[in-house]
């Protein structure tokens, strides 16, 4: 090979040796937008989709606890059993009055009866004395008797009629009394057992097997943890911005993850001592972390502000007393410009100065770059601003 050939082989090499260094310096074009006058941050905590206490709703000791924190447990599954050795006697004492009282009822039912089919003021074993004088007051004497006003034997019978018929009507007001009694023990029974009102977790325990409880004591708190929420106690100033449904930007502690959660509820009466309202935002599927974790809720400003732009920090020159981004001119040159940065927000951060809404300028660029360096035209620009959907 030439000498000649060899020196252009060297040149030709160290050209794409070159394109290879400054194509490094250079990443993805970006617009810098304008940043919304006011978006404040609120601390905000991850909490369940749904959550319940669920407390005692009689007193005694507590004979089983169905899992611990962070198990799993299907709808209508017993979680907490309390002891019911005296509801279960005092069950029995109520069959039993029950069974009496239905016995009695049917005794009064065919006293009744008899007293239709044979009434008792016609039969003469019930009338005084026995054998003949018997039947001689039945035929003369009650009869001479009722013709003189002495005694009405169609009113005795009707008292009779009336006297059995009371008879029932008291028998089946026992029965009731029984069989509501029975009704209650059972329910006092059933409020021994805590189930889970829907699928979830237990979060929290608050008693162990061999506690003993009084009503109203907390057993578990049970969560439904398959969708998460975050719960902000928001500004009444900042409240008006908010809508139901609008999305809106959160930053998860775990990994500062930036993920856009919806509106879902807004209370309607403010905090009378720290002027805040209540507001839950529904967290996307599968986000990472659970409930009791820390988040920043992202409430937008109402407006653009004139000559305040945001940019990822990505967007920042590494290295350097001063920071400094490479804007993209309209030739596809780079110039690398000095701004004043404001506040950071999750991966995003406010320039203050130094750069105008609108402009080009490169994200992630090398640490090495300088002003007059041309960039790929096939570069393909991408929007700074709020990621909302």
């Amino acid at each position: 090979m030439t000498p000649s050939r060899v020196l252009l082989a060297a040149l030709a090499a160290a050209a794409f040796a070159l394109a290879g260094v400054v194509q490094a310096q250079y990443g993805r074009v970006i617009t810098a937008e304008a940043a919304a006058a006011g978006e404040q941050t609120i601390s905000g905590t991850v909490v369940p989709f749904r959550e319940v206490t669920l407390t005692a709703q009689i007193g005694g000791r507590v004979t089983l606890v169905a899992g611990a924190e962070g198990d799993f447990f299907d709808r209508d599954e017993v979680l907490v059993a309390i002891s019911d050795e005296r509801l279960i006697a005092q069950r029995q004492q109520a069959l039993a009055e029950l069974r009496s009282a239905e016995a009695a009822m049917r005794e009064a039912q065919m006293q009744y009866g008899r007293e239709v089919a044979s009434p008792r003021a016609r039969d003469i074993g019930q009338m005084p004395g026995m054998g003949i004088p018997s039947m001689f007051d039945q035929l003369v004497t009650r009869p001479m008797g009722a013709m003189a006003g002495m005694g009405d034997p169609t009113v005795e019978r009707q008292a009779d009629l009336y006297s059995r018929y009371i008879g029932i009507d008291q028998a089946a007001s026992r029965w009731q009394q029984a069989r509501s009694r029975l009704e209650e023990v059972d329910s006092a029974i059933r409020d021994t057992r805590s189930v889970t009102p829907f699928s979830g977790l237990i979060m929290h325990k608050h008693v162990e097997e061999g506690d003993t409880v009084q009503p109203g004591h907390p057993l578990v708190t049970f969560g439904h943890v398959e969708f998460l929420r975050v719960e902000a106690d928001i500004p009444a100033r900042l409240v008006g911005r908010l809508r139901v449904g609008d999305m809106v930007r959160v930053t998860l502690d775990v990994g500062k993850t930036e993920v856009d959660a919806r509106v879902a509820q807004i209370f309607p009466i403010a905090d009378p001592q720290r002027h805040t309202v209540t507001v839950k935002f529904d967290l996307p599927r599968g986000v990472p972390g659970g409930p009791g974790m820390y988040a920043d809720v992202h409430i937008p400003g109402t407006e653009a502000t004139p000559g305040v732009v945001r940019i990822p920090l990505s967007a920042i020159v590494p290295g350097g007393a001063l920071p400094r981004v490479a804007v993209v001119e309209p030739d596809g040159t780079t110039r690398v410009r000095m701004v004043r940065l404001g506040s950071v927000q999750g991966d995003m951060v406010t320039v203050l100065s130094g750069l105008e809404a609108g402009e080009r300028l490169l994200d992630s660029p090398d640490a090495n770059i300088r002003s007059g360096e041309r960039i790929e035209p096939g570069a393909s620009p991408r929007s700074t601003g709020p990621r909302f959907r």
